[in-house]
């Protein structure tokens, strides 16, 4: 039988390391688990080979993993290190199965971190623009608790919730985005086609315009002359606009903003809302306490709003202050029943609980929001297409009724 050098962890912590025949790298994990070990690393002695000689140099550009790929990649390492496969060696057979290179790459490095005898947890932050802040503090819970595959479990679930959150709005979403795009090809097309004809026979009749039909055919003038410009103009309105929102200032006028015209207000609130007490009652699970738990769920919130009120709660739980009786001073952001229900876990011990069935709600009522959101929405598109089609024909069909009144 072949003789592995391994590393392992007990379920308190302690460290174990060394050599020991195994007729295979599960009979090794096996073995290791009747003693109270899980398997981090291990490789036949003699074979030196790891993961960094695969290792894939990859450009910035393209360093991006999506949130299902994460999702997977948890859920099938918490099946294998539950079957009692090493995490090395689940890690390699990852790395394999995903399609993303970057990842990949990011895979193997870890691998390669694990068997120099780095814990997963340490491997995971030196790509924290990869796993978020919560994914790398409950896998050290894990890896101290020993419950490893429990925590990666919960990941999975947790990351699958926040995907179909993600996938319902951004679905509520699509036909609106369609209808703007589709209007602003038709103006364009408008303005640089149809306008200057009817220009032409203006200035042919010699007619008295007013300001409005004059600024239109500025306009389609400019553009008709210089659609590259203009088109140029739009994406870098676009791009302009992207950049401001990642600024912080950006960001806080924009999400007061969207905390403040409904329905996007009250759908804002049951987001965060249903996000903060999924990832609390994931962090609690896992035996993170409770003023860490807030700091990390802060910087999973997409309004920073919620994200400052949290990081606010934070230090005065340190306090001693309860978290309902905190929460109820930012009544703007979370709803009544979030503080009560939690009120309620706080008094009988069943956070966590209470947590979950809070977040159940939320999502559902998110589901609901977001099947309407388009009805509300077309209404308004509607209005402010009848706006804009209204003022176009004012300004070039009443100087037309005006020269068939002369004629």
């Amino acid at each position: 039988m072949p003789t592995f050098i391994y590393k392992a962890k007990s379920q308190t912590g302690e460290e174990q390391s060394g050599a020991v025949e195994a007729a295979s790298q599960s009979d090794l994990a096996w073995k290791l688990r009747q003693e109270g070990f899980f398997l981090t690393s291990a490789h036949i002695a003699g074979d030196e080979k790891t993961g960094s000689k695969l290792k894939r140099k990859t450009l910035g550009l393209f360093n991006y993993v999506s949130l299902s790929e994460k999702m997977i990649f948890a859920r099938h390492l918490a099946v294998m290190v539950r079957a009692g496969l090493p995490l090395d060696r689940g890690l390699q057979i990852l790395s394999q199965q995903t399609q993303n290179n970057y990842f990949r790459g990011v895979i193997l490095d870890i691998e390669d971190s694990l068997r120099k005898g780095h814990t997963f947890s340490d491997s995971l932050q030196k790509y924290s623009n990869v796993f978020p802040e919560i994914f790398i503090n409950m896998v050290k819970v894990g890896e101290t608790s020993g419950n490893l595959e429990e925590v990666l479990m919960h990941l999975a679930l947790q990351m699958e919730k926040d995907h179909e959150l993600r996938s319902r709005i951004r679905g509520a979403m699509i036909y609106p985005a369609v209808i703007v795009c589709v209007m602003v090809g038709i103006g364009i097309l408008m303005m640089t086609m149809v306008i200057p004809k009817l220009a032409d026979t203006f200035k042919e009749l010699d007619a008295d315009l007013p300001w409005t039909t004059k600024l239109v055919i500025a306009t389609s003038d400019f553009m008709a002359a210089n659609i590259t410009l203009t088109l140029l103009i739009l994406a870098a309105a676009v791009v302009l606009t992207r950049l401001l929102l990642k600024t912080e200032g950006g960001k806080q006028m924009f999400d007061f903003f969207v905390l403040k015209i409904p329905p996007f207000s009250t759908l804002s609130r049951k987001i965060n809302s249903a996000r903060f007490a999924r990832n609390l009652c994931a962090l609690i699970d896992a035996g993170v306490p409770i003023m860490n738990a807030l700091q990390i769920v802060s910087k999973t919130l997409s309004n920073i709003y919620f994200k400052q009120s949290l990081a606010d709660s934070a230090k005065q739980i340190q306090k001693g202050e309860p978290l309902s009786k905190i929460l109820q001073q930012f009544e703007g952001l979370y709803p009544v029943i979030v503080v009560q229900m939690i009120q309620v876990g706080e008094t009988t011990g069943s956070m966590s609980e209470i947590l979950k069935n809070l977040a159940d709600f939320y999502e559902e009522e998110v589901n609901n929001a977001t099947k309407n959101l388009s009805s509300i929405i077309e209404p308004v598109l509607m209005v402010i297409i009848g706006i804009i089609v209204g003022f176009f024909a004012i300004s070039m069909i009443q100087p037309l009724y005006s020269m068939m009144e002369h004629i």
